[in-house]
């Protein structure tokens, strides 16, 4: 070999093994902080974006979940955990940022959507808004993440407003609150993993959940009556760092969407058939549940709901009533 194509032979060499050094550097790992269970339906979201995102990308994005608020975060600290870095990422139920912003109150919001079909029309409309929020806490929406309706846990079947007086009930958020202490019971927001030993120590009579997954699972070790109220699809979200996001190259942004868009169109495609598959598991255990309500009694919850879904769009103010507006238009709704 003549001097010429030794030298472009070494330099060739030489940049070949850069190349794979940048390519090795290109391997992202982020860790997932979620305080559900890797069971329930935000649990399999979870697995599946990592799924997605680590074929999407070539294995170049890696995702490790973090379940039950092993992270440490629970929804309520997860945005600021978010924004400052703390956890890349994080499935975060949405009524528990309330005291953050109102517009996170929307899809709690009491009896207003509570049909997969109902939630998703107010998920699209409302979409905007939950990204110009995020926007100011340093972090991208990733997906959102419905929750099948949610209902009344405890160790008798609620039939009666008389039966809801005093009532020590467990809510995920200010909505749920708000809505039971109208209703008579005595109220108190709890996240879920802190509400499971709260149970068992005797401390709530009763829990507001859809009881999805493995969350239902964890409910019946102590409580062995649901009571279906079809109290609102509420919501979870997945968001990133803002600062992460923008690390990426354009490549891995678009992996990182088309994970994202997936795995929400799959949620919203399980969430069809989540309640049957939940009700089977839960009959199977031997949980009692009483899916009829008599006329007063659906009445009294749904005045009691309708009073927080006033002093919400009072507290957004023509934000708020524009979002109502438009949803109530769409799917033909009055309440």
């Amino acid at each position: 070999m003549t001097r010429r194509p030794l030298v472009l032979a070494l330099l060739l060499l030489v940049l070949s093994a850069f190349s794979v050094t940048g390519a090795q550097a290109q391997v992202v790992r982020w860790n997932m902080a979620d305080e559900y269970p890797a069971t329930s339906i935000q649990g399999e979201a979870d697995a599946r974006f990592a799924k997605e995102v680590a074929e999407r990308s070539g294995t170049r994005i890696q995702v490790t979940n973090q379940y039950d608020a092993a992270s440490g975060f629970r929804s309520k600290d997860m945005v600021e955990a978010v924004g400052r870095g703390a956890v890349p990422l994080g499935n975060t139920y949405m009524g528990a940022l309330g005291a953050l912003d109102p517009v996170f109150l929307l899809p709690s919001l009491p009896f207003l959507a509570t049909t997969p079909d109902e939630a998703q029309a107010l998920a699209v409309i409302a979409r905007p808004a939950y990204e110009r929020a995020l926007e100011k806490h340093n972090q991208k929406l990733l997906f959102l993440s419905p929750w099948p309706a949610a209902g009344l846990w405890a160790n008798k079947s609620i039939a009666s407003v008389q039966e809801l007086h005093g009532l020590r009930v467990r809510t995920a958020d200010a909505n749920g609150v708000a809505a039971f202490t109208a209703a008579g019971a005595t109220p108190a927001q709890v996240s879920f993993a802190d509400a499971l030993p709260q149970l068992k120590a005797g401390q709530l009579d009763a829990v507001l959940s859809s009881g999805d997954g493995g969350a239902g699972q964890r409910l019946m070790e102590t409580l062995t009556h649901f009571t279906q109220i079809d109290y609102a699809v509420t919501m979870s979200m997945v968001t990133l760092n803002a600062d992460a996001w923008n690390a990426l190259d354009e490549d891995l942004q678009q992996a990182v969407f088309a994970a994202a868009t997936i795995t929400e169109a799959r949620q919203w495609e399980v969430l069809k058939t989540r309640v049957a598959a939940n009700y089977a598991a839960m009959r199977a255990a031997g949980v009692t549940i009483t899916t009829e309500l008599t006329p007063e009694f659906r009445q009294a919850l749904r005045a009691a709901g309708q009073k927080v879904v006033e002093e919400w769009a009072r507290t957004m103010g023509p934000a708020g009533a524009e979002i109502l507006a438009t949803y109530r238009g769409r799917v033909g709704a009055t309440r």
